[in-house]
Formats: C-alpha cells, sequence, structure tokens
C-alpha cells in the first residue's frame, strides 16, 4: 500500500498550500465578497495544481531516474501509471467543481488545465515553459474572480478587475520558473538577478497605494505585506546569483514559491477584506513547515 508520505511528495503538498490564496485574491481584484463559489474555486485550484505535479512526474520519470531518482515513481514507491491516473482523475475533478460555480468558472478551469497539461507534456524544456507557468497561475487567480462573480456579464466585468492581480502574479511565477529551469545543475546568475530585480518592482508596485496617503490600516497591512513578500523572495534570488550552485538555485526556488503567499496577501489587501489578507498570510508557516517535510520543488 502507498504511503501517505509517497503521495504527498508527489503532489507537492507543501506547494499545495499557495493555491487557496489564488481565489481570494482573485474575489478580491473583483471587488465582491468572497462566499461559495470562491470555495469552490479553491477546491478547483488545489485540484488542477496536484494533477500538474502529478503530472509533471510522470512525465518527468525517465530523467528523474538520473538527476532526482529519490522522487516516488523513479524510487518505485508510486507507479507511472497510478500519478497518470491520478492526474486525470484530480484534472476532471477540478473542472467539476469549477463547474459547479458556474460556467464562466468552468470555461476558465478548463483553460489553466489546458495550460497545465501543455506545460507538462510539451512546453517544459522549450523557451516557452516560464509563460506557459505565468499563464497558468494568472488564470488561477482569475478563476478566483470569474467563480466569486458567477453569471457571465458579471464575470466579464471580474476579469476585467481582475487583469493587473493577474499580471503581477504571472510575473512572479514567470521568474519562479525561469530560475528553476537550472535547478539541478546551477549556473544562472543572472536569471536569479533578473528575478531579484523582478520581485522587487512587483513588491513596490502591489505595496502602493491608488494616490493615497499610507496612514490608513489597510495602506499599512498593503505596506507590510509587499515588504515580506520581497524579503521572502529577496535572499534566496541574491545567494543564487552569487553562488548558482544547484542547492542554492532550488532554495532560490523555494523561496520563490514561498513568497506566492504573502504576494497573494498584499494583492487581496489592496480591495479585498483584510480578513481574507490575514487569512492567507495564516497560510505562509504552514507552507514553511511543511516545505521542511516535502520539498516544494
Amino acid at each position: 500500500m502507498t504511503a501517505a508520505r509517497d503521495w504527498a511528495e508527489l503532489l507537492r503538498v507543501s506547494a499545495l498550500f499557495t493555491t487557496p490564496g489564488d481565489a481570494l485574491a482573485g474575489a478580491a481584484a473583483s471587488g465582491l465578497r468572497p462566499g461559495s463559489r470562491t470555495l469552490l474555486a479553491a477546491g478547483a485550484s488545489a485540484c488542477l495544481y496536484g494533477a500538474g505535479m502529478a503530472l509533471n512526474d510522470w512525465a518527468d520519470r525517465a530523467e528523474d531516474a538520473v538527476e532526482r531518482p529519490h522522487r516516488p515513481i523513479p524510487s518505485g514507491r508510486i507507479t507511472p501509471g497510478q500519478a497518470l491516473a491520478t492526474a486525470t482523475g484530480l484534472t476532471t475533478a477540478g473542472i467539476g467543481l469549477a463547474l459547479a460555480a458556474g460556467r464562466p468558472a468552468a470555461l476558465t478551469a478548463t483553460a489553466l488545465a489546458g495550460a497545465v497539461w501543455a506545460y507538462d507534456l510539451r512546453l517544459k524544456h522549450t523557451p516557452a515553459a516560464a509563460a506557459a507557468m505565468a499563464a497558468g497561475r494568472g488564470l488561477d487567480l482569475l478563476l478566483g474572480a470569474v467563480a466569486t462573480a458567477g453569471s457571465p456579464a458579471a464575470a466579464g466585468r471580474a476579469a476585467r478587475r481582475a487583469v493587473l492581480p493577474a499580471a503581477a502574479l504571472s510575473a512572479h511565477t514567470y521568474c519562479v520558473t525561469a530560475v528553476s529551469r537550472t535547478e539541478t545543475r546551477g549556473g544562472a546568475p543572472g536569471t536569479a538577478l533578473a528575478a531579484l530585480g523582478a520581485t522587487a518592482a512587483i513588491g513596490v508596485l502591489a505595496g502602493r497605494g491608488r494616490g493615497r496617503p499610507a496612514r490608513t490600516l489597510r495602506a499599512r497591512t498593503r505596506a507590510a505585506l509587499a515588504g515580506a513578500y520581497v524579503a521572502t523572495a529577496a535572499g534566496p534570488y541574491l545567494h543564487a546569483a552569487l553562488n548558482p550552485s544547484p542547492p542554492l538555485t532550488q532554495r532560490a526556488v523555494g523561496g520563490g514559491i514561498r513568497a506566492v503567499v504573502p504576494l497573494q496577501a498584499v494583492l487581496t489587501a489592496r480591495s479585498g477584506p483584510l480578513g481574507a489578507a490575514a487569512l492567507i498570510t495564516a497560510l505562509a508557516p504552514v507552507v514553511r513547515r511543511l516545505a521542511r517535510t516535502v520539498s516544494p520543488t
């Protein structure tokens, strides 16, 4: 019988906790309060993320046998057939949950699933890899927005409002993915340095108000969360730029993944309930603690 830890490794359970914030940030961007449809979007997001992780390891099983023999499939703890069946089942479940939130959410989830499968099966080792992964994360935030809105007309308005937050999350994901392309062999200081610069820019833009003095609770919360975002990602990126060894590059990727949580929180704090931003922030120590046991990469 396959152990629970083996499945936790396959599905990257530590990184799985970075997905609920996409739905909440999308709901905040829509200008609507999160509700039951937001919860359905969060469930769909988690399913599709887990599907992508299982499919990733299925597609990389030959490569991992050489570079990462400790992973569940090459080590024999999970069979390739089990991984592929899991990816298929979670994809179906994710689209089904989105459908329960409405047709716009189902269409967005289908596009997200297409991006996930295209990345894992075709684009991962091409120049389009980082863009494909970035598109997937942006679509995940849009899923939260259109699901919260519900009806097609309201979903269209919500999607337009969520474009800029989705772009910020996509830009961050692009940086993390670009760095991850050399995590097993290192040797890309320029990429890590560019990711550091982009992280600083995203943090400034996300934390800045809309022409209002930074004296309100919302403004101060937003600034603090933006600082936490930059601090989480910047240190590991700097270390990887100064010493682009595989271990430090892998830490940079892990730091970038963990930084998704405070970025989601600051995007939520811009226009959504501060309670939702606090809920996302509470996931940060969970992600960090789980990452010590199960690698997010």
